[in-house]
């Protein structure tokens, strides 16, 4: 129904939808009237959309930017990651680097993997990352890999990987302050040999 009032004398009016638009004679004044058009329905308001978290954010840049990195690369491959974004990634590298070998003797290993897991801490703390296959580094243990005293909260993922790659290559190691006694000091006696894998791990080049 439309509701409307007579502009002469005030008299109140309820006709159907239907008359909308017509013109009539009050019956009370003689004043002419006009049955006023209704508004359409106001539009629904969708209550705005809450804030994407800074951390989701950046773990949806993170893997934009790991697929794209690693998409042609010949050392580095994405094996597989979790989470939607992910917060886990198993990442695969086609380096050479060393494993335990016997009698204290290191020898070649060609594969290797690496799991880094972005934590609730994250971007402000490095990530945990640790090598799943066997390893012989000064800077890399059975639980995790010295990559803190380097990190900026700023620094992309794909920087760190490629770090991690350098350092199963020999290109980067520290043996002052050991994860692997051990190690260091095999590293120590025999810098001359380094790295063991001179290949650039930026490009995509073999």
């Amino acid at each position: 129904m439309i509701s409307f009032s007579c502009s002469g004398c005030v008299r109140s009016f309820s006709v159907p939808d239907g008359f909308a638009g017509r013109r009539a004679t009050c019956k009370t004044c003689g004043a002419p009237v006009t049955v006023p058009t209704p508004a359409p329905p106001a539009p629904a308001v969708e209550p705005p959309s809450a804030p994407v978290p800074l951390r989701i954010r950046r773990l949806q840049a993170d893997a934009v930017q790991i697929a794209a990195a690693f998409k042609d690369s010949p050392h580095i491959r994405v094996r597989k990651s979790e989470g939607n974004p992910p917060n886990a990634y198993q990442i695969e590298y086609f380096v050479r680097g060393l494993q335990p070998g016997k009698k204290d003797k290191p020898t070649i290993r060609e594969q290797h993997l690496v799991e880094v897991r972005l934590t609730s801490d994250y971007p402000r703390r490095a990530p945990h990352c640790k090598v799943l296959t066997p390893i012989f580094h000064p800077n890399i243990d059975p639980t995790t890999i010295c990559v803190g005293d380097h990190w900026t909260a700023g620094e992309r993922l794909t920087a760190l990987v490629i770090r991690i790659g350098e350092m199963i290559a020999y290109q980067a190691y520290n043996i002052k302050s050991p994860l692997d006694a051990q190690a260091a000091m095999w590293a120590d006696l025999h810098s001359a040999e380094f790295p063991v894998d001179p290949r650039n791990l930026h490009t995509a080049e073999g």
